[in-house]
């Protein structure tokens, strides 16, 4: 027992110096299974973010718009196995975490339970989803665990990309007609709270916060980033001559801030725990495509496999 607290507090004096935790070092099984539950739920949101986007690629209203916005779907896939490797660098199994996927044991952004209605609303993902993202994943950069640290780094940079890709769309839009402008209108009233929520619970709410930040998983709280998301995003709004859909926005000069309204909590948890306007549709064709990918995934193992004895046959020869 003694010798376990005397591992606990050198754990906790590297992770205060800023050291990074790599995968062979000593750490307590709550900050691994944080971790994995942390990482897994990020990288299910990436995989599953896919759909929204992709529900689009083949009404893309041009070439350009088309050709960007696979490359963005594209992205976020290899965000996702960078996500899933550096979990996996945790003891867990990838397989094991698509099931709990599939099986609704694990949660992903509540954000993409939202169905996209029309091309402006591809502008108000890359805008405001990527932007809370990025918000979100910056700080991630800085995270005591090294390969998540890592893997943030390259996501971030294609985020940041996504981010302005969907700013230009909806400034097209906004250029455009009265009608083209409606419509970037209408994308960010029915984007804008739910993006707010994907901060997650407000501090006093959240069931492991103060953990993470002990830790150094998490650099700010949720409510802080939060803040910080509505204090970059009010200005951009007014650069694009849209307005945001919440009655009590206002500069609150004493505090350097934005106040907002209050956030409909009873929406986000009823989307977390699956009764979202896209839940059941989002699970659905992620079980299906992993079932028809099945054969894809047989037969690189199945090469991998032959490789592997070709391999140690010619290494026995020499």
């Amino acid at each position: 027992m003694e010798k376990l607290h005397d591992l606990q507090e050198i754990f906790q004096a590297r992770i205060d110096a800023d050291e990074k935790i790599e995968p062979k070092d000593w750490m307590p099984d709550a900050y691994r299974k944080t971790l994995i539950r942390q990482i897994a739920q990020h990288a299910h949101s990436e995989i599953v973010g896919m759909l929204p986007e992709g529900n689009w690629i083949s009404r893309a209203p041009s070439l350009r718009r088309k050709v960007a916005l696979l490359a963005k779907v594209q992205d976020e896939a290899g965000h996702g196995l960078y996500l899933y490797s550096a979990a996996e660098t945790l003891g867990v199994d990838r397989e094991t975490l698509i099931d709990e996927l599939h099986t609704g044991k694990a949660k992903y952004s509540s954000i993409f339970n939202y169905p996209t209605l029309s091309w402006a609303d591809i502008g108000a993902i890359g805008w405001l989803v990527d932007g809370a993202a990025i918000m979100n994943q910056v700080m991630l950069t800085r995270t005591s665990y090294g390969p998540y640290a890592r893997a943030m780094v390259r996501i971030c940079k294609e985020e940041s990309f996504h981010q302005r890709q969907g700013y230009e769309i909806l400034l097209t839009l906004c250029r455009g007609s009265e009608a083209q402008k409606a419509m970037a209108q209408d994308a960010l009233n029915r984007w804008w709270w739910p993006s707010l929520m994907m901060f997650g619970p407000s501090d006093k709410d959240s069931q492991h916060t103060e953990q993470s930040m002990r830790w150094r998983i998490k650099r700010k709280t949720n409510d802080e980033i939060r803040q910080q998301f509505v204090d970059a995003t009010v200005p951009q709004a007014e650069f694009l001559g849209i307005t945001i859909p919440d009655p009590d926005l206002q500069w609150n000069e004493s505090r350097g801030h934005y106040d907002f309204g209050p956030i409909n909590w009873d929406e986000f948890w009823q989307v977390v725990n699956g009764n979202g306007p896209c839940n059941r549709e989002r699970i659905r064709a992620r079980v299906k495509a992993h079932e028809e990918g099945a054969w894809v995934r047989e037969a690189a193992l199945a090469y991998a496999e032959k490789r592997k004895a070709r391999n140690a046959a010619a290494t026995k020869v020499a």
